[in-house]
């Protein structure tokens, strides 16, 4: 079978796993679970993260990583509605200044424009961030990043780790 880059083969989105990415790396997947504990330590708050996962897991279409850091941020407190505006956060009254500008930096490292990140967006989210905060922030992004692609190119079924993570008491099925 010969496919195209540019021109992938039509697949059905279905939730069959491809393969268990954990179990055949087992090294690989533990050093990007002990990067993602070591982003909890940082400066970064957890409300902000959750936002920022949630967000490019949206972006980049991982049903798995969607699921999962929806069910974590109603687990820390964060409110219904606000979960339901961060596809729309642009236009939604309900996110701080310093929240807009993790989604923003969010949204540019995730699509990476040609060009690179803009002067402008690199000035706006610097007024809302440290130094030190914006590096955590960029290494937040980086994360869901991997985590993100690795659950689209192996179809990692959402919902299938609730109880192994706790996200079972979230109340959302």
């Amino acid at each position: 079978m010969n496919i195209s880059i540019s021109e992938p083969a039509k697949t059905s989105r279905t939730s069959v796993p491809r393969l268990n990415y954990a179990a055949q790396s087992p090294e690989l997947f533990k050093k990007l679970a002990d990067l993602s504990a070591a982003i909890r330590k940082g400066t970064i708050e957890a409300s902000i993260i959750h936002l920022v996962e949630i967000r490019a897991s949206q972006l980049n279409g991982c049903s798995f990583c969607l699921d999962m850091h929806v069910k974590e941020a109603k687990l820390h407190g964060e409110r219904e509605l606000r979960l339901h505006h961060i596809a729309t956060w642009h236009e939604s009254p309900l996110f701080e200044p310093r929240e807009r500008a993790a989604l923003a930096w969010t949204e540019a490292l995730t699509r990476l424009p040609e060009g690179g990140v803009p002067d402008d967006l690199y000035d706006y989210v610097r007024g809302q961030l440290s130094e030190k905060e914006l590096a955590d922030l960029t290494f937040v992004v980086m994360a869901i990043n991997a985590w993100n692609r690795a659950g689209v190119a192996f179809r990692s079924v959402p919902g299938s780790a609730d109880k192994l993570y706790g996200l079972d008491k979230a109340g959302l099925i």
